[in-house]
């Protein structure tokens, strides 16, 4: 049996890369593993749309948009602690820049038509908050993708037209159905909505639920 999961998500949310973990630990418990067939695709959310090309200094982003950076740092500090329980590592103090990731999730679609999405996914965390790359810097993005396992010259192309700007229509109007105001979220079977990073032990309950209703 096949049980799809839609997840709509940022790679610059680091709740994100917690939910994406939880994720995975539930769909490889013994109850779903080898009985059924989890096929998880990512949908882009741009946290900041408005975000220019070239990104801006984090510090400053961070700043404006929880008033100090004190509150920031205090924020950081508890991701930090939730990240490392789940085998995260966050870099916030060596991350310079909070950048725009349009291109990214142009990446993320063209992996998916690929058969490398999760991989793609996974790297870009990884290179943004362990490694604490500027992933809005084309090089550095196509240099992230190629070692997830996209050809170098397919992704060049894509980068060099306008291929994906559909898909990032696409999923906000899905977005604006389900009534997604943050990320991440994920639909389950197309019946079952979670929003946040949720429990692993709540995506096992909710995805036996959808196997018990199909």
């Amino acid at each position: 049996m096949n049980l799809a999961v839609d997840v709509i998500s940022d790679v610059i949310c680091p709740w994100c890369y917690i939910g994406k973990r939880r994720l995975e630990k539930a769909i490889a418990v013994d109850t779903l593993d080898g009985q059924h067939d989890v096929q998880v695709r990512w949908h882009p959310f741009q946290l900041n749309p408005t975000m220019p090309k070239e990104g801006i200094s984090r510090k400053e982003y961070r700043t404006r948009k929880f008033g100090s950076w004190e509150r920031s740092l205090e924020l950081d500090a508890n991701v930090i602690a939730v990240g490392e329980s789940e085998g995260i590592r966050f870099a916030f103090d060596q991350i310079e820049r909070t950048p725009n990731t349009l291109d990214a999730h142009r990446l993320i679609w063209l992996a998916d038509h690929h058969g490398c999405q999760d991989a793609v996914v996974e790297a870009l965390f990884r290179a943004y908050f362990s490694d604490a790359l500027d992933i809005g810097n084309r090089q550095t993005l196509i240099d992230v993708v190629v070692e997830a396992g996209l050809a170098l010259p397919v992704v060049e192309a894509m980068l060099g037209s306008d291929d994906g700007m559909d898909a990032i229509a696409t999923a906000r109007e899905m977005s604006q159905r389900y009534g997604v105001d943050g990320v991440p979220f994920f639909i389950i079977d197309q019946k079952i909505a979670l929003s946040g990073a949720q429990p692993t032990d709540v995506f096992v309950e909710t995805l036996g639920q959808a196997i018990s209703t199909s």
